[in-house]
């Protein structure tokens, strides 16, 4: 399958980095790249993608706005997964096999998104929002040469008990989320952190009080502050 979206052109010269941003559940594309347009002045040098998910969710009303997906969420239930943990497990290793069904469209989409500005993958960094988030950090962490950054906003980490298995690469990882989040528990993003260590890749995190399931003023001035340091690494 083939994916394409909106795109922001750096805002002085050439492209040098690439901030390639996906989308959450029930949305699309043009939801997303707003957040190059906020970063376009603490990454002037840098290009922005947001790829629309591949796949309509069913049902959805034609005509309106949004309304993909990267995977289904038939089984998703946020209620249940702050009762029990082990169900989260199951349902958790039930969406990475979903992900990993879709994760060659999203990767050809960075690739030919390097190639078309002539950037080397190390250029690149991936921010994810809720599911995008969920497959900023399948794909991130199992590419190689490893990405410049990775930034999760109000997300989780799909198959994080096998991790260490299957991790290719260690970028700078920046987890967001707000302890009053309905959709994504904050629990969502301690098991991620928790996981992420185990696999020898460790994190940063910020919570964001009383936010819910979204990105506050906060939240977008630290990303964007993330994404140049990370930019500014030696690689």
């Amino acid at each position: 399958m083939s994916i394409d979206g909106p795109r922001l052109a750096p805002l002085k010269g050439p492209a040098r980095k690439l901030v390639v941003l996906v989308h959450g559940y029930g949305a699309d594309g043009d939801d997303l790249i707003e957040l190059g347009a906020q970063w376009r002045n603490v990454l002037p040098d840098a290009a922005f993608a947001a790829p629309h998910a591949p796949a309509m969710i069913p049902g959805f009303p034609p005509g309106m706005a949004g309304g993909r997906q990267w995977f289904a969420l038939d089984a998703y239930d946020p209620n249940l997964l702050r009762r029990d943990p082990h169900q989260t497990a199951a349902i958790y290793a039930t969406m990475q096999r979903a992900a990993e069904q879709v994760a060659p469209a999203l990767e050809q989409f960075l690739d030919a998104e390097l190639k078309r500005y002539n950037l080397d993958p190390g250029d690149l960094a991936l921010v994810g929002f809720s599911q995008g988030t969920m497959m900023a950090l399948h794909i991130g962490l199992r590419r190689d040469p490893a990405p410049a950054a990775i930034l999760g906003y109000s997300g989780a980490l799909l198959g994080g008990a096998g991790l260490e298995k299957q991790i290719r690469s260690r970028p700078p990882i920046l987890l967001i989320h707000g302890d009053a989040d309905e959709i994504v528990p904050i629990e969502a993003m301690h098991a991620a952190l928790n996981a992420l260590n185990a696999a020898g890749c460790p994190a940063r995190f910020h919570v964001s009080r009383g936010l819910g399931h979204g990105i506050d003023g906060q939240g977008l001035s630290l990303g964007g502050a993330f994404l140049a340091e990370s930019f500014a690494r030696p690689r």
